[in-house]
């Protein structure tokens, strides 16, 4: 069986985010899951993707069902996966897999189409990859041709023109609290990329103040400048809360930071004032049960989801250009892939064939010989030219087959007619021998 691009994963379309916080994979556990999942059996290179919105582990799979039982037993004993869990889940060969990671890594996957922010996002997880050891060969060239149809379909569409979907949700779920957002105050706990374009959305609505908790100085203070707006410390969150009436929750932290119970307190101090929590976070910030309490208005990032599928209008003619430009393109790669796929068939049958003529010739050298020097390099050179040219004709059917279940069909029966056995590559990540 030939290695194969494979994704196992789940995202904002196939899981709640109730579902999706429990497989999140944080950075501190991500090199973890790495290690387990490269040395795991089935599987030969791997990528770990996180974003807000999310899991999925690209691979490159020796043997697919293998790889996919391996994925799943390490989801089951450190994430405590159930079997009815496992429909959440989508699992992906080849082609499909391919075009997945296209979609994904152009923002056609996201919310709403066009969302920036996933390609740096998978860049880093590459990164963290190639640095552990598990991103090897295979997976390097599928993410360098990902990032070249990022590049085009931003130059070739209109994707990269529209605004992020999330800061305009947010605008519309608390106007519809609010009527009117001027002058009302905002509070960022956590000020990542999509907290900051959310404030921005709401100042330019008339916001009158912003304030800004989070654990990295360096990042609160550039934030703030480009906002105007003042910095606390999170030992204050509950007097800054106290105050705001729309608060953007994006801690990353791994566990809740406003419970119900801190949260019922928060809200009889304001005499239950309406107020808005837009909880981005992954896992979530604020505990769901607090939507429950008289005054507090908790969305969430499906909620957020529900809000931006309303006006995704006007982004389906980029969408269906740049889907189209992704159909050629996974063609297109699939192509070199298959290549790259038959080499090893093509150079193992070729070793195979100048074996077997090196013995007839020494058959034909004790039956007819001697030979001069000459007629030696004579003899070779002819039996050389004979079996590239047998093991290029091969190679050149087998690679001109559309279909990959076809390609392996004849590769296989060529290695078995010919006693041909290919070398697996060691997985990556692997310990190698001293």
């Amino acid at each position: 069986m030939e290695s194969t691009l494979m994704v196992i994963g789940l995202n904002q379309r196939t899981a709640p985010v109730a579902v999706r916080e429990r497989f999140w994979i944080g950075e501190e556990r991500r090199r973890d899951a790495l290690e387990q999942v490269s040395q795991a059996e089935g599987i030969e290179e791997a990528i770990v993707v996180e974003t807000s919105n999310r899991t999925e582990f690209l691979l490159w799979a020796g043997d697919p069902t293998t790889a996919a039982n391996s994925v799943l037993r390490l989801l089951t004993g450190q994430y405590g996966l159930k079997i009815s869990d496992w429909e959440h889940f989508y699992r992906l060969l080849d082609d499909a897999a391919l075009l997945h990671l296209f979609r994904v890594i152009t923002g056609l996957d996201a919310l709403a189409v066009g969302e920036p922010g996933i390609t740096d996002q998978l860049q880093a997880a590459w990164r963290q990859a190639q640095k552990s050891g598990t991103a090897g060969q295979c997976l390097d060239a599928v993410m360098a041709k990902a990032l070249e149809v990022a590049k085009r379909v931003a130059i070739e569409t209109q994707i990269a023109t529209f605004t992020q979907p999330v800061p305009l949700a947010v605008v519309e779920l608390t106007s519809e609290i609010f009527g009117s957002i001027e002058g009302r105050n905002v509070l960022l706990v956590g000020c990542g990329r999509t907290s900051e374009l959310s404030a921005l959305e709401l100042q330019k609505k008339g916001a009158s103040r912003v304030c800004i908790i989070d654990r990295n100085p360096g990042k609160a203070n550039q934030v703030a400048a480009v906002l105007g707006a003042n910095i606390a410390s999170l030992d204050h969150r509950w007097q800054q809360i106290l105050q705001a009436d729309i608060v953007i929750s994006a801690s990353g932290c791994p566990h809740i930071v406003l419970t119900r119970e801190e949260m019922e307190a928060i809200a009889a101090q304001r005499n239950h004032r309406p107020l808005v929590l837009i909880d981005i976070a992954m896992p979530r910030d604020v505990d769901p049960a607090a939507r429950k309490i008289r005054g507090v208005h908790l969305y969430n990032m499906d909620d957020l989801k529900n809000v931006i599928k309303h006006n995704a209008a006007e982004r389906q003619a980029a969408a269906a250009d740049a889907q189209r430009i992704l159909s050629v393109e996974v063609q297109g790669f699939r192509h070199q892939l298959s290549a790259q796929r038959v080499l090893p068939t093509a150079v193992a049958l070729q070793q195979r064939l100048d074996q077997t003529c090196r013995l007839e010739l020494e058959s034909f050298r004790r039956e007819c010989g001697p030979f001069s020097k000459e007629q030696e390099a004579v003899l070779f050179a002819g039996m050389s030219r004979l079996t590239k040219r047998i093991a290029a004709s091969l190679a050149r059917e087998i690679k001109e087959v559309p279909e990959k279940m076809e390609q392996d069909q004849i590769t296989a029966a060529v290695l078995r007619l010919f006693h041909v056995e290919i070398t697996r590559a060691v997985p990556a990540g692997t310990p190698q021998a001293d």
